[in-house]
């Protein structure tokens, strides 16, 4: 039997010391949203435009304009950082120039502040993609792509979760045996075949977890898309991708730093801060079970 000793014990209080402070402050931090929050969730807040003084009406706006740009953000990201990931662990040469400055660029990217990502987005995406199809395209000095909205915002927090896709798919596609990959080249299949048929499903799971990750922290971003396409008031849905939207965690700052009245906007603040931990936490349960099930589909 494994004697311990005081360091030991020493080590494991410091640890259950940090979990519980951990742990408290999560519980006072969201008891403190649901308690001031859940009061002011009601059918008309959840399903009507704000007032213009944004304190009044509801949030529907908002969460629309975030689930569109999540979904948005999700399939222009995750495909790109899936196929980047498989490319570097399946193909390129361990010696490849070429996968080397892709994973130095990687690295950079994760190290990169949110904020530098929407400075990129409005001078890329806006600025020079947009303006010009606008020249291209259109002989009138209006813009008509060059301008902030919700497709430009998407394609912003792609980039920006990129990053974790990639980096969590490689780690998920090397854990994959090795021994499945030449018993399938021995049969006779394919590289392509290997990666679609073998590698792919056993690495599922862990593909998904970057995805949760991916979708979570772009879910919550708001730093970026102030630049390119997030409304402080826009009591519509957006209709076309060129629209601006209106997002839960943008609306939770214009109400935090620029109501006229913040005791008023306070409960509105609140619920506004619940529904968005909601839909996260939404979306991340929702990736968990078909992370779930997939793993169960491969055990089987």
């Amino acid at each position: 039997m494994m004697k311990h000793t005081k360091k030991d014990w020493l080590l494991a209080g410091l640890t259950g010391v940090s979990l519980f402070v951990i742990l408290l402050l999560l519980f006072v931090l969201l008891g403190q949203i649901v308690w001031h929050g859940a009061p002011v969730i009601t059918a008309e807040f959840l399903s009507e435009s704000p007032g213009a003084d944004m304190i009044s009406g509801g949030i529907w706006p908002a969460i629309y304009g975030t689930v569109f740009m999540t979904l948005l953000m999700t399939l222009a990201g995750v495909p790109v950082g899936i196929a980047t990931a498989i490319f570097l662990t399946e193909y390129a040469s361990p010696r490849s120039r070429v996968a080397k400055l892709v994973r130095i660029a990687v690295n950079n990217l994760a190290g990169v502040p949110s904020i530098v990502f929407g400075l990129f987005g409005l001078g890329f995406f806006i600025i020079f993609v947009g303006g010009s199809l606008d020249a291209i395209l259109y002989d009138d000095p209006r813009p008509v792509w060059g301008k902030p909205s919700i497709l430009w915002a998407s394609l912003t927090l792609a980039v920006l979760t990129l990053p974790v896709v990639i980096v969590t798919t490689e780690e998920a596609l090397r854990q994959v045996p090795g021994e499945l990959r030449d018993a399938s080249l021995a049969l006779g299949a394919t590289r392509f075949q290997t990666v679609y048929k073998i590698v792919l499903p056993n690495a599922k799971g862990g593909i998904l977890t970057g995805v949760i990750l991916a979708v979570s922290r772009g879910a919550g971003e708001v730093a970026p898309i102030i630049f390119c396409g997030a409304a402080n008031f826009l009591p519509y849905l957006p209709t076309d991708l060129r629209d601006m939207f209106m997002h839960l965690g943008y609306h939770v700052y214009a109400l935090a730093t620029q109501s006229p009245n913040v005791d008023a906007a306070r409960p509105t603040l609140f619920g506004t801060v619940l529904v968005l931990l909601v839909l996260t936490f939404s979306l991340n349960l929702l990736a968990v079970i078909i992370r779930a099930r997939s793993r169960a589909a491969i055990r089987s």
